[in-house]
């Protein structure tokens, strides 16, 4: 399952001042009073927790247990009650009518196709308020098509290493990412491999936008950096905000 090795060194691999980056995203479009926000793809929780502090009423959705897991441990640490759910973002039912929605960290370009990701989209709408607000963000085409292929990096510590690749994927702006990880076992004395490949695609901005106003959003809008610029050709993220009708 994808995210099931990569749960364990997950925090240490990830910049945590995205977090702050992707909080600010919301608050600058949302000011927190204690508002309904429901998190797709919440990972290991720490966005989640950042949300709780600041002032919504966040439940932290993903599809990992592992990861899962790891933002129980951060949500005790941190005493905020935020329940957890496993499920599928494209298939999830209808948990509550929430205020907001939120998906980041390019999450939604793990959909395989736009088939999946106006299924996801629809099931956003499903449990949004009337006049409540979706968030997300994407790798745009020039982070896929130009950025990604040949990219890699490489990380140690005493404990474990990790080999990051990546290549071209097999359909339009998509891309693979094969990571390899060492992890220190005392039983054995040794560096046990583990390999995970994730597979991730983007789309055109406007099939994005098409896939929002099938499912019933108005008012998109599209911004690059944390939502502090306008869309350029070497943008790297797109973020979209949108309104349920």
């Amino acid at each position: 399952m994808i995210y099931s090795t990569f749960a364990q060194v997950y925090d240490q691999l990830m910049d945590q001042d995205l977090y702050d980056d992707w909080a600010e995203y919301v608050e600058k479009r949302v000011q927190p009073q204690q508002q309904e926000l429901l998190e797709l793809a919440g990972g290991s929780g720490t966005l989640a927790v950042k949300l709780a502090q600041a002032g919504y009423k966040v439940t932290n959705l993903d599809l990992s247990a592992d990861m899962l897991a790891l933002a129980a441990d951060k949500i005790n640490a941190a005493d905020v009650d935020i329940p957890l759910i496993q499920a599928d973002m494209r298939d999830f039912g209808v948990i509550d009518q929430f205020d907001l929605v939120t998906c980041f960290d390019d999450s939604i370009c793990y959909m395989q196709n736009l088939d999946d990701v106006k299924a996801t989209f629809a099931q956003v709408a499903a449990n949004l308020k009337s006049g409540g607000r979706f968030m997300f963000d994407a790798h745009s085409i020039y982070q896929m098509d130009e950025v990604f292929p040949g990219y890699m990096y490489n990380y140690q510590t005493e404990d474990y290493a990790f080999l990051w690749s990546s290549y071209e994927g097999e359909y339009p702006h998509s891309c693979e990412h094969d990571l390899t990880f060492f992890i220190y076992r005392e039983d054995i004395d040794a560096y046990k491999p583990l390999i995970e490949t994730h597979k991730e695609r983007t789309y055109p901005i406007n099939d994005f936008v098409a896939a929002l106003e099938a499912t019933g959003f108005t008012n998109v809008e599209v911004s690059a950096d944390f939502g502090k610029s306008t869309v350029k050709d070497d943008s790297t993220r797109w973020f979209f905000s949108a309104v349920k009708q």
